[in-house]
């Protein structure tokens, strides 16, 4: 079970999933207040080729975290919700890594016991 997890987390290294480049988009479109963010700052804000921006700006309107202002894109009340759930999730996911880690040096302790 530990070594699922660990396996888990060395895939997360490196590439962003879905969920980090929504947090992504949505930081820099909430980064820029009620003015809301033009295409060309969240892509560079948030990383994203324009082919990818396309995606996930179609994603976020769609699930309904921003919405079209004037020229522009703003964070909805939902998209700071998902903001503060995701940052709630990733701090016990980085809790969770500690744990594991930790097991993970205690049967490494025990493997080397075993070896003398």
């Amino acid at each position: 079970m530990v070594e699922v997890v660990l396996e888990i987390a060395d895939i997360r290294k490196g590439y962003r999933g879905t969920l980090e480049i929504v947090r992504d988009v949505l930081l820099v479109v909430e980064g820029a207040g009620d003015s809301g963010s033009k295409k060309t700052h969240i892509m560079y804000g948030a990383n994203l080729s324009y082919k990818l921006l396309t995606r996930y700006l179609k994603e976020v309107l769609d699930a309904g975290l921003i919405r079209e202002g004037e020229s522009c894109y703003v964070i909805t009340d939902k998209g700071k919700r998902f903001l503060q759930a995701y940052g709630e999730y990733e701090k016990k996911r980085a809790e969770m890594e500690e744990r594991v880690n930790y097991l993970n040096s205690g049967r490494e302790t025990l493997e080397k016991m075993l070896e003398c």
